[in-house]
């Protein structure tokens, strides 16, 4: 039996550094909710709940009524923030509370994340409308080649790139194109 805890605990206790300074004290602080103490006692339910908490971690979501939540690690942090500064009477006897919060926390966090693609699909649609398609530092890197000097491309005429067209087709019409 006290074998079993010592290696219960010795899991916790290697399991720890996984989660950073960061978030351990907040992992450690939400198994306290679950009336973990004393931990000699309870060694078992304190190793499940840190094992799920890594799982959790780990995979950055979660599931909850057969739908898959995406929550990023602060937001994470943020949930378990909420559940131990909430004054349960009683001890958790699961992480529904938990799951619940994050659930509203990972919905705001996919909404931030669509607006910000909305605007960069926006942003680039701009460019492409505008005449660039691409940044200026970017397409002067593509021209400059391999040879990575910071000389900047020669701009051509209008006249050089309308010769330079009339070539690429007579090129084109030769090879059957």
């Amino acid at each position: 039996m006290d074998a079993q805890i010592s290696k219960d605990l010795q899991y916790v206790i290697a399991a720890l550094p996984s989660f950073g300074t960061r978030y351990a004290h907040l992992v450690m602080g939400y198994a306290q909710l679950f009336g973990v103490t004393p931990m000699h006692l309870k060694a078992k339910k304190l190793r499940l709940i840190v094992e799920e908490m890594k799982k959790l971690f780990d995979a950055q979501s979660f599931a909850w009524q057969k739908k898959l939540y995406p929550i990023s690690h602060a937001g994470i942090a943020e949930a378990l923030d909420i559940c131990i500064k909430k004054n349960f009477t009683d001890k958790l006897e699961n992480h529904n509370y938990l799951k619940k919060v994050m659930i509203g926390i990972s919905e705001r966090e996919g909404k931030g994340k669509s607006k910000q693609a909305e605007k960069d699909l926006r942003e680039r649609e701009s460019n492409v409308l505008a005449g660039g398609g691409r940044p200026e530092k970017e397409l002067d890197s593509r021209l400059r080649g391999n040879d990575n000097t910071e000389e900047k491309p020669e701009r051509i005429t209008p006249e050089q790139a309308k010769t330079n067209i009339q070539r690429v087709g007579e090129i084109l019409k030769t090879i059957g194109g």
